[in-house]
């Protein structure tokens, strides 16, 4: 059978890597002064795992909430002789002056700093220590990275809050003599480019993508040497186009926008022109968001002859034609072009399909939010109406894509929307499990960050296209917290909440005790009750209701902690008050009698079930035909637990013990065994224990009629788990009994005659 798509193993590096950043003291580190992180004296690191080092913990504090942060982590690199780092990439407002400062003596070819917002003057000081090895240098977003802490002084009492009063006008780039790609897209206005870039002279690719540039000039030092200009959302004129068409050596121009709006620069048919005549060397343009003028484009029945085509001369755009050779990039992006037939170059985005929109999605993504936001929109029409034929491509971009913007609302809301659709059942099969954890960690994450209504729709409407809770098992503590979360409100929006009670229940359905025990603890019970109350109160029985109490069943089942939890928190008041408001609603009664059931098993929580209130209660929905058996039945066993304590538990002089068992051997006696069941036992251990004892026969005659009617309806599943658990033994002392009526020995019979018949496939692999 083929691999899924995705499903090739992490190496070993990579989850080393991990295991030391999540065991640090374990395994690379010991704490010295002040209780910080240093680095084992006998540890020496090349570049290739610093790097790595660096680079998975920046991963893994931007994407796991359960991940500790260490502040002195880059501290670790400070000795150039224990540890070597080249490349560093850091991300987002966690990265602080002090982490440039710690690694300030290693011979740093690469820095890129993303949207560090947090960064200070303090750092251009740290970033003059690269000077002499910095090749390629990025401060996109960095915005506070040009000012001096001072001024106002109540804005500077915070070491971590940037006080933007004061520019820093002493820092030069005289002496980067190596460097060579430079990126400060977003640059502060106050900060004068031209003076800041002239030290410079060996440029060759430059990103001023927001910056304010009245005049564009000061470019043309580096026209002989330029291969790569960025100025997106760059307010051009053709004063700006006439410079750029004299940088001969443009290999990669992107003179796109945000969008059409706003813009009182028009792109021409002579300026494309003069760009493509000018720049012969050019192998990658964007002009995306820009307005179209001057018939750009061939008339519609010249351009659709054909199949398309990516030859110059058959361009559908006039300009284009006099291309020497395909573009490999053509950025067109919220243009009118996007939709032509005839393009001449292999990788285009726009909006006109799911390639150009994938494109536009991987183009975009990491300093373009706004515009990858968009394009991920039209990937959910696609999923939702169409069909997306590039799946794994189409997932991990949106992965990458909500991993990067993790704080921007747009993004996690088109996001997580998206991948409702691209991991559903018509996608699945084509779904590595890595694949689908992935999908898992970035939506916890969403849920996480934003308590926003639309956000927390999305997140738990494509968690409900999981296996649950089998998928969900290697994150079931975070995401029942999370669940719990969502559930807090007193008035959460209606649809949440009955998803996320959905979600509730099926993750304490069919899991191990210690898990439940677990969720117990962390508020479930009283969050279910709280939940009850509140539709109580409302007068409302319907599927949260419905859920919540199924819910509270599953987790009690074979949990005496949480069956004492629901007793101590009025559960059973709400029992009365749901059965006394909601008489005829059937699945209410017997999710209701279900749980009571299960706490009828735990022999200590059982004196709070005898009175004569709960007694008269569970007698009378002995006659009841709600849901087929079902309310009846799980009455009867509620009772059988109470009655098998014996006659000297029975501390009341009304209902009479003999006359609630007169009724459950008349209710057990209607009962058609052939009746299919609306339930499903993981063990028989509670009703095993009432099979030997004369103490109480119908408790006995109940249990036997349960396990005759499991193993003559569900042989393949109840069979094997009766035989597995040692019933046949038991069923054999009934027999033996004195007691023992003799219609609860004929069944035991039957039981034993049905497992002994029973043959188990040995090429039967369901089970």
């Amino acid at each position: 059978m083929a691999a899924k798509a995705g499903d090739n193993p992490e190496s070993l590096m990579a989850l080393s890597t991990v295991y030391c950043l999540r065991n640090l003291r374990r395994t690379m580190c010991c704490l010295g002064d002040k209780n910080s992180l240093r680095l084992n004296p006998d540890i020496f690191l090349p570049s290739e795992i610093c790097d790595k080092l660096v680079s998975a913990y920046m991963e893994l504090v931007q994407t796991d909430s359960n991940f500790e942060m260490h502040e002195s982590f880059f501290l670790l690199f400070s000795d150039p002789y224990s540890t070597r780092l080249t490349r560093v990439q850091l991300r987002e407002d966690t990265v602080r002056d002090r982490d440039l400062e710690a690694i300030a003596k290693q011979d740093l070819i690469e820095l890129h700093l993303t949207n560090c917002s947090s960064l200070t003057a303090r750092s251009l000081k740290a970033l003059c220590n690269f000077r002499q090895t910095l090749v390629s240098l990025s401060l996109f977003g960095c915005s506070n990275i040009f000012f001096k802490r001072g001024g106002a002084p109540l804005a500077c009492d915070d070491e971590d809050r940037p006080c933007r009063h004061m520019l820093d006008t002493d820092f030069s780039f005289q002496g980067f003599n190596r460097l060579r790609l430079l990126n400060l897209g977003n640059l502060t206005a106050e900060v004068d480019v031209e003076t800041l870039l002239k030290p410079l002279p060996s440029l060759t690719s430059l990103d001023l993508s927001y910056v304010h540039l009245p005049k564009m000039t000061f470019l043309s030092q580096w026209k002989d040497r330029l291969a790569s200009l960025v100025l997106y959302n760059v307010d051009l004129s053709e004063e700006h186009i006439h410079t750029i068409v004299q940088m001969a050596c443009l290999r990669h121009l992107d003179i796109s926008r945000e969008s059409r709006r706003n813009s009182k620069f028009k792109m021409t048919r002579k300026i494309l022109t003069a760009i493509v005549q000018s720049l012969v060397n050019l192998v990658s343009l964007d002009i995306s968001g820009h307005v179209m003028l001057d018939n750009c484009a061939v008339p519609y029945f010249e351009e659709a002859m054909g199949r398309p085509s990516t030859e110059p001369s058959k361009s559908s755009i006039y300009p284009f034609q006099e291309l020497k050779r395909p573009l490999q990039f053509l950025g067109l992006y919220d243009t009118t072009l996007c939709n032509l037939t005839h393009i001449p170059a292999y990788k285009v985005t726009g909006a006109k399909n799911e390639d150009q929109i994938l494109n536009a999605i991987e183009a975009y993504t990491e300093f373009r939010p706004e515009v990858a936001h968009r394009a991920i929109n039209h990937l959910f029409d696609i999923a939702r109406i169409q069909h997306c034929n590039q799946l794994l491509r189409a997932l991990q971009l949106v992965i990458s894509a909500l991993k990067l913007h993790k704080y921007d609302k747009s993004i996690q809301v088109t996001g997580s929307a998206a991948l409702f659709y691209l991991t559903n059942t018509e996608y699945r099969t084509d779904q590595s499990a890595r694949l689908r954890r992935e999908v898992i960690q970035v939506v916890l994450n969403g849920m996480e960050q934003y308590q926003e209504v639309t956000v927390q729709r999305n997140c738990c409407l494509t968690l409900c296209n999981f296996s649950i809770p089998e998928e969900l098992e290697f994150q079931y503590h975070r995401v029942n917290q999370l669940l719990l979360k969502i559930l807090e409100p007193a008035r959460q929006d209606e649809s949440i909440q009955r998803i996320a009670v959905h979600l509730c229940n099926a993750l304490v359905c069919q899991v191990d005790n210690d898990h439940k025990e677990a969720v117990g603890k962390m508020g479930f019970v009283t969050t279910m009750l709280n939940l009850i109350q509140k539709k109580l109160h409302d007068k409302m029985c319907d599927q949260v209701m419905e859920f919540s109490w199924s819910a509270l069943w599953n987790i009690t089942d074979e949990t005496p902690d949480n069956c004492e939890m629901f007793l101590n928190c009025r559960g059973m008041t709400l029992f009365l008050e749901c059965l006394e408001e909601f008489p005829d609603k059937q699945e209410l009664h017997r999710n209701m009698l279900g749980l009571l059931g299960n706490v009828a098993e735990v022999r200590a929580l059982r004196p709070q079930l005898l009175t004569p209130q709960f007694i008269t209660v569970f007698s009378d929905l002995l006659d009841s035909k709600a849901d087929g058996i079902e309310v009846s039945y799980n009455a009867c066993g509620v009772l059988s637990h109470i009655i098998f304590d014996g006659p000297d538990a029975w501390a009341m002089d009304e209902p009479k013990r003999d006359a609630v068992m007169d009724r459950m051997w008349k209710a057990i006696q209607s009962w058609d065994v052939n009746s299919h069941r609306n339930i499903n036992y993981r063990s028989f251990e509670p009703i095993l224990r009432l099979l030997p004892q004369g103490i109480a026969p119908v408790s006995q005659h109940w249990a036997t009629w349960a396990l005759f009617n499991l193993v003559s309806v569900y042989p393949g599943k109840y069979c094997p788990l009766l035989i597995k658990e040692g019933g046949i033994a038991l069923l054999q002392k009934v027999l033996e009994l004195d007691t023992s009526e003799e219609e609860t020995k004929e069944m035991a019979r039957k039981v034993m005659e049905h497992c002994g018949n029973f043959k188990e496939d040995p090429m039967d692999t369901s089970r």
